[in-house]
């Protein structure tokens, strides 16, 4: 398998002058602030690449990186892997120690950053940044190379490279010492979720990213020449490398909707988050109340995914666009994209179940019936069930849908750093079934997994800490489904030497005594990611099942009205 490197220089070779990369700037997101070639984007990625050799970076490298999608950015995260690199995600917005976690299970050699944000998190405007509740690590003080985008700012740690000067002075054709990448090396680390003891974190090699970016390739159904608008890179590298042009807008669509709604308006693709469905259609309507859009316009396809995508989300996108092409996108990070439907099929499917549509070529679906309620099987003919149809004479196969294919990750950071064998499955926590056509339909969850924005939460991991709060007797995590696939976190408490009707039905109220007090310490022991949206008491948490488990089921009936939210 060709490195995906190498498949850009490709398209360098036979389109040199066909635009790659269009970012767009200015106030109101409209300008086209710089533009790149094929041919030039191909030669800056080299001389990047041999710049970086030339400063030390050796194969296997990781390189923390936090930097915005535009083409310093780009270059930079495809030079790192022409030299043999790999790229860390890790948010910055993290708590303190949980960012500590994660640097220390990474151990980064590089850091590549935005020159504001050093100076938000170690210089001058680092106040600012905590007077607005943003408590950032100090990058310049991570015991690492450091390398900095845009102009030198006050906070830049001495010594720091600045991108844009890489490879300068190397001379010739800059190759990376003529190295040719390896496909199973390392290429890419991203932490999903864990605490400050057990920082989780999925490896993808360049073989395994390449893969995924096959795969964006046919969700898009990309070809050259075509317009790809949008702040995702997995849509955006995907877009080259099949020879089109990746318009890249000014900021991401939830701070400037707006602008995105302009930008993306006759694109030939696009790839949105539920959340930023929401935000782009709230503009869109807005705009057709006043008067100011006689017809909304939008891409050709527009694919939603990392996150549920709900039936009533895609019957509003399709009524407010409707010349555009809804696709909802299913997977994981651990193995992205897997499956994929489009509105008319999804909203239309008779299915008992969230149908994600047919898995995609290559990916390979095995239902593990034997995994369904292994830990607690609960009682027979439970009719809170969400995997019994109520039909006896269905026999359709429900169990955990296991997954495997040419995107799937090397493995867990942990367990490859400990030498462990790489995966070669990925079990999904999803319930699910086949259908007579082969798609795939979710009918639950075997884990109680919470998915609010891009973010897995896993409150087993966080509910001990929640539990050792003063006054606090149990803690438990629910997420509310919201409309837009989105879902609310809710911290359920009850008080420390609280009394109990063992027969009474749980009372939960906000803005207790209690639930205040607890609102003001999570951030100390939460990652912001899985901060709740909400803090309410209840005078006892529900039990189901023969383990006497939280009914996490019931809670969020509960807790629903509070949220403003009332699950059908």
């Amino acid at each position: 398998m060709k490195h995906l490197v190498d498949e850009l220089l490709d398209v360098a070779r036979s389109t040199p002058d066909v635009v790659a990369l269009r970012w767009f700037g200015g106030r109101d997101g409209g300008r086209v602030r710089e533009e790149v070639t094929f041919g030039g984007l191909a030669e800056r990625v080299e001389r990047t690449a041999a710049g970086l050799r030339a400063q030390g970076m050796e194969p296997g490298d990781r390189v923390l990186f936090s930097i915005r999608p535009r083409p310093e950015g780009v270059v930079l995260c495809l030079a790192v892997l022409r030299a043999g690199g790999a790229v860390v995600f890790v948010d910055p917005g993290s708590t303190p120690e949980l960012f500590a976690a994660r640097i220390a299970a990474a151990r980064p050699r590089w850091a590549a950053t935005e020159a504001l944000l050093y100076a938000a998190s170690s210089g001058p405007l680092r106040g600012v940044a905590r007077s607005r509740g943003l408590l950032l690590p100090d990058y310049g003080r991570l015991p690492v190379r450091h390398l900095y985008t845009g102009r030198w700012l006050p906070g830049v740690p001495r010594g720091a490279h600045r991108v844009a000067r890489l490879g300068r002075a190397v001379p010739g054709a800059a190759r990376a010492s003529g190295e040719v990448a390896e496909a199973d090396r390392e290429a890419l680390v991203v932490f999903t979720s864990g605490t400050t003891s057990d920082p989780k974190a999925v490896v993808h090699t360049a073989r395994t990213l390449g893969g995924m970016l096959d795969l964006f390739a046919q969700v898009g159904d990309l070809k050259p020449g075509q317009r790809a608008h949008t702040d995702q890179m997995f849509l955006g590298l995907p877009a080259i490398i099949a020879g089109g042009t990746w318009e890249i807008p000014a900021k991401a669509p939830k701070d400037a909707p707006e602008a995105f709604a302009r930008g993306v308006a006759g694109a030939d693709s696009s790839f949105l988050v539920p959340a930023d469905v929401t935000a782009l259609l709230d503009v869109l309507e807005a705009e057709g109340d006043t008067g100011r859009a006689a017809s909304a316009a939008g891409p050709a396809v527009l694919a939603v995914g990392a996150a549920p995508v709900t039936v009533a989300l895609l019957e509003r996108g399709r009524r407010v666009l409707p010349g555009t092409r809804w696709l909802a996108v299913y997977g994981a990070t651990e193995i992205l994209p897997a499956a994929v439907t489009d509105a008319d099929e999804k909203i239309a499917a008779a299915a008992a179940g969230d149908l994600v549509g047919r898995p995609l070529g290559g990916i390979g679906v095995r239902i593990d019936a034997a995994a369904r309620d292994a830990e607690d099987p609960g009682d027979p003919g439970d009719p809170g069930d969400p995997t019994d149809s109520g039909d006896p004479d269905d026999e359709r196969e429900v169990g955990e849908l296991v997954l495997t294919g040419p995107s799937l990750m090397a493995g867990y950071l942990a367990d490859l750093d400990a030498g462990r064998a790489r995966a070669v499955e990925h079990r999904t926590g999803d319930l699910a079934y086949q259908d007579a056509e082969g798609r795939i339909v979710l009918v639950g969850r075997n884990r109680d997994m919470i998915i609010r924005g891009t973010v897995n939460i896993y409150p087993g991991l966080f509910e001990p800490r929640l539990r050792e709060l003063p006054g606090v007797a149990d803690a438990v995590l629910v997420g509310v489904p919201v409309p837009d696939g989105d879902e609310r976190v809710v911290l359920v408490v009850t008080a420390a030497g609280g009394t109990r009707d063992a027969d009474a039905a749980p009372v939960v109220r906000a803005g207790t005594a209690l639930a205040r007090a607890v609102a003001d310490q999570v951030a100390q022991v939460l990652d912001h990611g899985a901060l709740p949206d909400l803090v309410v008491e209840a005078t006892h948490v529900p039990v189901a099942g023969r383990s006497r488990k939280p009914d996490r089921r019931a809670l969020v009936s509960l807790v629903s009205p509070l949220t403003g939210t009332v699950r059908a």
